[in-house]
């Protein structure tokens, strides 16, 4: 918490004061002078926006905070401009944008001189089964000899299996632990909050009281992704018509392909993509398997689609299925009929990720990419558990960050 507040303080130092200090410097007498103070606090908040941001956002698994500092900062800071522009505030731009500069300055100057050379180190009690949590080597986990406080120097925290039968000392020692203030994961929380999957074998181990997302933001969210689409149509709607004529001129075949996927609710709807294929006969009779799979370097796919498919631009006309109500912008990526049928029947608890819509862009996207065979569609079931558990705003930003990550360097593209 320390280091939180240091964070905080010295952000609000070199972003709102430091160039309000300089700007008093440079222009005497001009403290009160209303740009001067509407870039001191515009400055101010956009700090605060973005800390509040990490804040929320840094609890969920596989987020450096280097990864963090210039989607969170620039957004931050944009906000402020957006919010200053629509009220009409004067201010001053040099230096609204001075602290826009530092404050990202500061946050890798903090990354670089103390968080990166931090190793995290979590006690474990010798009891149950740790080996999903002792196989992430991206921790120093240090096995505990004796229920003693002694043994618990640089770790940040303790893990144990709550479901183990473990001698009355341990158990003493774990509730003295959590009564001091130590943080005591069970091994399911901590090993969902290091991997961002929840395992399901049994319905009784789902964990979850019931597979429903937060109703209140599940219906927001409905409304923001409209919102989002109608705004985006201006801007979304030349590149479909230039990517439309690009195709055209690659060689014949339609320009979109369609296919039935399964949707919120289990409904059926009709998905539409840009074709990224040799064109082959819609209408040929389903439950060909192997056709609807995308393999590794297929080669049906045009030099034009491979392009599409890396930067996921051939997900562009899914903005449709949004305004329809069908889709959202993030959520569980929609599968097709025949393919969905097979994995019902091969994977227990396959239809629950029906329970909220499909998306453009999913959390199982951004940590696993495209996937084929029974075994990765299961442990991308995993991933979409997860985003329905911890469904939210802050999730649902950290998957919008990292699409952005995603279509520049094309992760996980067939």
């Amino acid at each position: 918490m320390t280091r939180r507040r240091v964070q905080l303080l010295g952000a609000l130092l070199v972003s709102a004061f430091l160039p309000y200090f300089i700007r008093l410097a440079l222009t005497p007498g001009s403290a009160g002078d209303p740009p001067a103070l509407n870039t001191f606090g515009g400055n101010a908040v956009a700090v605060f926006i973005a800390f509040w941001v990490r804040l929320s956002v840094e609890p969920f698994p596989g987020v450096r905070s280097s990864s963090l500092n210039l989607p969170v900062a620039s957004a931050s800071h944009a906000l402020v401009v957006v919010a200053i522009v629509l009220l009409r505030l004067p201010y001053d731009r040099s230096f609204l944008l001075a602290g826009y500069i530092v404050h990202l300055l500061w946050l890798y100057a903090i990354y670089f001189f103390a968080q990166r050379r931090d190793d995290l180190a979590i006690a474990i009690v010798p009891f149950g089964d740790h080996r999903g949590l002792t196989d992430i080597e991206t921790i120093d986990w240090r096995v505990m000899q004796r229920p003693s406080f002694d043994e618990l120097d640089g770790c940040e925290a303790i893990v144990a299996d709550f479901g183990a039968d473990m001698p009355a000392e341990w158990e003493a020692f774990l509730a003295d632990a959590a009564v001091d203030g130590r943080v005591v994961y069970q091994v399911k929380q901590l090993f969902e909050s290091l991997t961002g999957r929840v395992e399901i074998e049994h319905i009784s181990e789902n964990g979850f009281g019931s597979l429903m997302p937060a109703r209140g933001y599940f219906h927001f969210k409905e409304m923001l992704d409209l919102s989002v689409a109608v705004v985006a149509l201006p801007v979304v709607v030349p590149v479909i018509a230039v990517v439309a004529l690009a195709i055209l001129v690659e060689g014949k075949g339609p320009v979109f392909f369609r296919q039935d996927r399964v949707g919120h609710g289990g409904r059926m709807f009709r998905v539409m993509k840009f074709r990224t294929m040799q064109h082959f006969d819609e209408d040929a009779p389903p439950g060909d398997r192997e056709r609807a799979i995308t393999l590794i370097a297929d080669v049906r796919i045009t030099p034009l689609g491979r392009i599409l498919r890396h930067a996921r631009i051939d997900e562009l006309p899914q903005l449709w299925n949004i305004l329809r109500g069908e889709m959202s912008w993030i959520g569980p990526r929609p599968e097709a009929e025949e393919l969905s049928s097979w994995y019902t029947d091969e994977i227990p608890f396959y239809r629950y990720r029906h329970v909220v819509k499909p998306g453009i862009s999913g959390w199982a996207q951004v940590n696993q990419g495209h996937v084929a065979d029974v075994d990765e569609v299961h442990r991308k079931l995993h991933y979409d558990f997860y985003y329905i558990k911890y469904f939210s705003p802050w999730l649902d930003l950290l998957i919008l960050f990292r699409t952005v990550k995603t279509m520049l360097t094309g992760f996980g593209a067939r």
